[in-house]
């Protein structure tokens, strides 16, 4: 582990290679496990005021599944969650484009509708989170649906926490990702 702030940080985020490839897996993410996506308690409010603002860009059974369960849920292991389409698997956010599973919230946010992107668990994955009363860990999370981004990903030689800079200064900030990046480096150097 790399500590960058208050975050500890998995090597395997400096070691690993991804770059999402989402005309091989269609965006499997979405559709497959067994709950939502994780949320954070301040993002409740949040999916609540968009809704009405997301909801045209919805299928009709994520409609369907955000009336009859709300815009979250709370999981079996008592966890934040999306509501899923049936209760379970598919997201209530994804849509489709030829294919391609999309979140609804983001078109939304790509259209101007809103201007919040979409929940960042969603936008950190394969990054997963644990929160501590002190501290947070970061960690890389393997999944055989993301093979072909695992594939890609050394083939271009683009680390994870690179391929998520994006998402990651959203959550900690400019200043913490540069800390990461020159935590990386070092640790690039010292092997």
């Amino acid at each position: 582990m790399i500590e960058v702030g208050a975050v500890l940080v998995s090597e395997d985020l400096i070691k690993e290679e991804f770059v999402c490839n989402l005309h091989k897996c269609r965006g499997a993410c979405c559709i497959e496990g067994d709950a939502g996506a994780p949320l954070h308690q301040t993002e409740l409010a949040v999916l609540k005021e968009i809704y009405p603002h997301v909801k045209p860009y919805m299928t009709e059974k994520g409609i369907a599944a955000v009336e009859e369960y709300g815009t979250h849920v709370t999981d079996m292991d008592g966890d934040l969650t999306t509501p899923c389409v049936g209760g379970n698997k598919e997201c209530a956010y994804v849509t489709w484009e030829n294919g391609i599973t999309k979140c609804a919230i983001e078109k939304a946010y790509e259209s101007g509708a809103i201007t919040w992107k979409k929940p960042i668990s969603c936008h950190l994955y394969p990054i997963r989170t644990t929160v501590y009363p002190e501290f947070e860990v970061l960690h890389y999370d393997r999944w055989h649906i993301c093979h072909s981004a695992c594939s890609l990903g050394r083939e271009l030689h683009v680390p994870v926490y690179a391929f998520l800079k994006e998402p990651l200064t959203r959550k900690y900030g400019a200043e913490w990702y540069s800390e990461l990046e020159a935590a990386a480096a070092e640790n690039d150097s010292n092997k």
